[in-house]
């Protein structure tokens, strides 16, 4: 007898075979897959495989995914396998020992990439990340992001935009220049945070990390997509180059977590998932990242599986997760673990317990044990209780495993919708460009125009209420040496040093 991946009538999908000769089919639950998942095992276990064969399942059964391509090798999910591939004879007798149809079939993909390259670009704004995570970005202290997130309140306040990485070059610029008047409202904004911040900037610049930020920002409704045949989109992140810039890596996926954590409504459990998010090289996220950051990863694992979605960790050893998040994840796929070290033989027994224990076997022999392709599961029963522990053999993909070819790869991405709404890129009215034509009003007029609201409004200018702003008509009343002392004395700082100069530059002035 063979089976199908997807039985509707069960709302389960097939992830291999368990039990005496793998006969018995594992299965994930569908309506308790957002209790998210974990995917783990030493370099060449079958990770990438079982992310691709769950990728699969899951949008056969409609489901739309989002995962990163770390190295590479899952565009094949967009063309099928063949009869005469190289692993084909050992996925017929795979799929004959499970019980299961081996059809070879490809999905359906949308290609992504930050660079535009190999992929559709993907692009948020500076706005839409935040102080929190740029700052994180960046590699920022604490008194640098307090900096940042100033600059972005008072952007909000004047009605800047900040839609690319020269707007908030534009707006720290104006920040600098406007550290007294801003210190007294905000607290101390010095100008050496401003200048490494324009530093971390650079640096961001320099690893392309700029073409990150930009408009038309990405939608989250184009990630949840199904085909014309009800199979979820399978959206493919392309990040070879990204994971040379680890940061960037981490910081823009969990935007993305952010982002629809807070966009989606409450769902409950719905019968299955509104989107299945696999994370690869799931210890970048919290590799040096400050308590606060894994507080909000914990967070939205914890409450984001009302919103209907489904996160997996994919990573070679679950020690590399937070025990506060692991207890998350519900569903758990653990491929083999090498012990050599004694830290390594800690991290095997650690996680061991977290199975429920099988009497057929030992659990952490077992993991150690595990060949390729095979691995150590645990799925969530009717109820929400872990399943015991199984010894399952995972199905093998009906996609092609490995790369596609560039031409391939062109032909998916030029019959996509998302060419026509993402490849060329705007760029809006924002403030770069506010800021410019307010320095030249300012210019021809008083000061103070530099601050009002845009629109036309004149009712909030800057500095607040109850500040003295800057004395209109001085660049035309002033004498060349009171014009260039006043100057010379703000970067002073003192009204004494503003005297002394004028004073000096006033005597050579009458000798003359």
């Amino acid at each position: 007898m063979t089976r199908a991946i997807l039985d509707a009538d069960a709302g389960t999908v097939m992830v291999g075979g368990a039990g005496a000769g793998h006969a018995t089919p594992e299965t994930l639950l569908l309506r308790l897959a957002n209790r998210h998942g974990l995917i783990a095992g030493a370099t060449g276990t079958g990770k990438t495989v079982t992310l691709q064969t769950l990728a699969e399942s899951l949008s056969e059964a409609g489901v739309p995914v989002f995962l990163a391509d770390a190295k590479g090798d899952l565009g094949g999910i967009a063309q099928p396998g063949s009869d005469h591939g190289k692993m084909h004879d050992a996925f017929q007798a795979r799929a004959d020992q499970i019980g299961l149809d081996l059809t070879y079939r490809a999905f359906p993909v949308t290609f992504w990439d930050i660079w535009g390259r190999q992929g559709h670009p993907v692009r948020t704004t500076p706005a839409e990340m935040g102080p929190l995570l740029l700052s994180r970005l960046l590699g920022l202290t604490d008194v640098q992001e307090g900096v940042m997130t100033i600059a972005f309140r008072v952007a909000d306040q004047q009605g800047l935009p900040l839609l690319d990485l020269k707007d908030l070059r534009a707006m720290l610029v104006w920040v600098g220049q406007n550290a007294a008047a801003l210190s007294q409202e905000f607290g101390n904004v010095a100008p050496a945070s401003v200048g490494a911040i324009q530093r971390a900037l650079l640096v961001l610049e320099t690893e392309g990390g700029d073409r990150l930020f930009g408009e038309p920002a990405l939608a989250l409704s184009d990630l949840m997509r199904r085909d014309a045949d009800g199979r979820g989109m399978i959206n493919i992140l392309s990040a070879e180059r990204l994971m040379t810039a680890p940061r960037l890596y981490a910081t823009f996926l969990l935007w993305l977590l952010s982002e629809l954590f807070e966009q989606l409504p409450e769902v409950g459990d719905p019968d299955r998932p509104h989107l299945a998010f696999f994370f690869d090289e799931a210890h970048l996220l919290f590799d040096g990242a400050p308590k606060a950051l894994v507080d909000k990863v914990e967070q939205v694992a914890r409450l984001i599986r009302s919103k209907g979605v489904s996160i997996w960790f994919v990573t070679q050893n679950p020690a590399d997760i937070p025990d506060a998040v692991l207890g998350q994840l519900g569903n758990r796929v653990q491929h083999a673990l090498r012990a050599f070290t004694a830290k390594d033989q800690k991290a095997l027994r650690d996680a061991a317990q977290n199975y429920r224990a099988n009497p057929d076997f030992d659990i952490a022999e077992a993991i150690q044990q595990v060949g390729t392709g095979e691995a150590v599961t645990s799925f969530l029963q009717p109820k929400g209780v872990p399943g015991i522990a199984q010894r399952t053999l995972i199905r093998p993909p009906f996609s092609q495993v490995g790369p596609i070819t560039d031409d391939q790869r062109a032909a998916v991405m030029a019959a996509s919708r998302m060419a026509a709404r993402y490849d060329t890129a705007l760029d809006r009215d924002s403030a770069h460009e506010m800021l410019a034509r307010r320095t030249a009003q300012a210019g021809r007029g008083s000061d103070a125009d530099l601050f009002q609201m845009p629109g036309g409004s004149r009712g909030k200018p800057w500095p607040p209420a109850g500040k003295p702003a800057a004395k209109p008509g001085s660049a035309r009343s002033d004498s060349i040496a009171q014009t260039f002392g006043k100057s010379l004395a703000r970067q002073l700082g003192t009204r004494t040093g503003q005297a002394l100069v004028r004073g000096v530059l006033g005597s050579l002035v009458r000798k003359r």
